[in-house]
């Protein structure tokens, strides 16, 4: 094993996001979108977990190299309707190296949290889809996953304060 040398790189704009779907019943996403968890607001604890996370990814994967991210931003939305909650994260790095593990790292951890929060009410939770939906900058230039709305790649990943908005399919 070994971490691979990216000395000779030249330092370009990098951003990856990512997705992840949390299914569980629609009495959680009730509690959820409600705010009325006795943990706390979940929603907003997923998202400060996905940006901790992020920062912190080469503390977790062993090979993964240490990035000075330019920035993080974790989106998590409740789908009553559909039953479940989106988890989206957006990176970016002026670096050497892409920022595709951090932001899949950053949906785990936040999909962890809301897990966590929830568990007390729905034991049956499932963490689905989670997978890397955009990826730009470096040698292998832009990629997007087929069938995936993408998001703007400028726009920052904003919702409203509770977490309930249209989800994108």
């Amino acid at each position: 094993m070994k971490m691979i040398d990216i000395g000779e790189k030249e330092r370009t704009s990098r951003v990856a996001v990512a997705r992840a779907d949390l299914r569980c019943s629609r009495a959680t996403l009730k509690l959820l979108n409600e705010g009325r968890l006795e943990k706390g607001d979940a929603l907003a604890a997923a998202r400060l977990a996905g940006v901790m996370a992020a920062k912190r990814t080469p503390d977790i994967l062993p090979l993964c190299h240490p990035v000075a991210l330019a920035g993080a931003d974790v989106e998590v939305a409740c789908d009553e309707a559909a039953g479940f909650v989106r988890i989206e994260a957006r990176v970016h790095a002026l670096d050497r190296t892409g920022v595709e593990m951090e932001a899949l790292t950053a949906v785990m951890a936040a999909s962890l949290t809301v897990y966590d929060m929830c568990k007390r009410h729905d034991k049956g939770m499932e963490i689905t889809s989670v997978r890397l939906i955009h990826k730009s900058g470096g040698r292998s230039g832009d990629w997007n996953r087929e069938g995936e709305s993408q998001p703007s790649a400028a726009a920052p990943l904003t919702t409203t304060s509770r977490g309930t908005r249209k989800i994108q399919k």
